[in-house]
C-alpha cells in the first residue's frame, strides 16, 4: 500500500514537531514536509505534492484558509485537513468555503487525527464531534436558538469548560490560549450573563446544559 505523503503546517516549531514524530510513528503516513507559514506551505506543496495537507489557521504571511483557497485553484483534489484551537463559526465556516475536507480541534487524540488524515485522503469530509455538532445547528436553523446566543464562540467554549470545573490555567491548555486571555473572556461573560462571579457562571451554563461532557 502507497503511503499517504502529509505536509505539515503551522506556526509553533514545538507543535510540529511533536506531530511530525508522532506521525512518522503512524504505518502509511509519511511526513514529507513543514511550513511554519502561508507562504512557505504554497512553496512546500508545489515541491513535494503530497496528498494531504494538515495546516493550522493563524499562520503569518498567509493565514490556513487562504492558503487553501490557493492551494486547490492549483491542485483540485489536495486534500486540506484544518487542526486548530479557533473553534468559532467563523474560523469553521471559512475554512470551508476555502475548501477544507476536514476541521479538527487542537487536543483531538492521535487517534483522531490519524483517521482523519486517512479519511480525507480517500476524499471523505471529517469533522470533529464539537464541530460537526455547529454545522448540524447552522444548517438546521438551530443556531440562533441555542443557550446564551449573545456569546462569542470562544466565550462559550470557555463557559462550557469552566461549567465542567475547569480552572483558568486547564482552560488555557485546552484551547491554546494564555491565561490572561482566559481572565479577559470571563469577565466578557460575567458580564453578557449577568453574573459576579465564576460559580453562578458555572450554574447559570450547567442549567442550561452546557458542561456535560460529550458522549461517545
Amino acid at each position: 500500500m502507497t503511503a499517504i505523503r502529509v505536509v505539515i503546517a503551522d506556526d509553533h516549531p514545538m507543535y510540529r514537531y511533536g506531530l511530525n514524530a508522532v506521525l512518522a510513528s503512524q504505518p502509511g503516513i509519511d511526513v514529507v514536509g513543514e511550513a511554519a507559514d502561508g507562504q512557505q506551505l504554497l512553496s512546500v506543496v508545489r515541491d513535494t505534492r503530497p496528498d494531504v495537507v494538515i495546516t493550522d489557521l493563524t499562520m503569518p504571511r498567509l493565514d490556513g484558509a487562504q492558503a487553501t483557497a490557493r492551494l486547490l485553484a492549483v491542485q483540485p483534489g489536495l486534500a486540506i485537513l484544518i487542526l486548530t484551537m479557533h473553534s468559532d463559526d467563523e474560523s469553521l465556516f471559512t475554512a470551508m468555503r476555502a475548501g477544507a475536507r476536514g476541521y479538527l480541534l487542537k487536543g483531538a487524540d492521535m487517534a483522531e487525527v490519524t483517521a482523519a488524515i486517512q479519511a480525507v485522503a480517500h476524499g471523505e469530509a471529517v469533522y470533529g464531534p464539537g464541530v460537526a455538532q455547529r454545522i448540524i445547528d447552522y444548517f438546521s436553523g438551530r443556531r440562533a436558538g441555542r443557550a446564551f446566543p449573545e456569546l462569542t464562540g470562544r466565550e462559550r467554549d470557555i463557559l462550557d469548560l469552566l461549567a465542567r470545573g475547569s480552572a483558568n490555567r486547564e482552560i488555557a491548555r485546552r484551547l491554546g490560549i494564555t491565561e490572561k486571555t482566559v481572565r479577559n473572556h470571563l469577565s466578557s461573560v460575567f458580564g453578557k450573563l449577568q453574573v459576579n462571579d465564576r460559580t453562578a457562571a458555572a450554574l447559570k451554563a450547567r442549567s442550561a446544559g452546557l458542561g456535560n461532557p460529550p458522549s461517545r
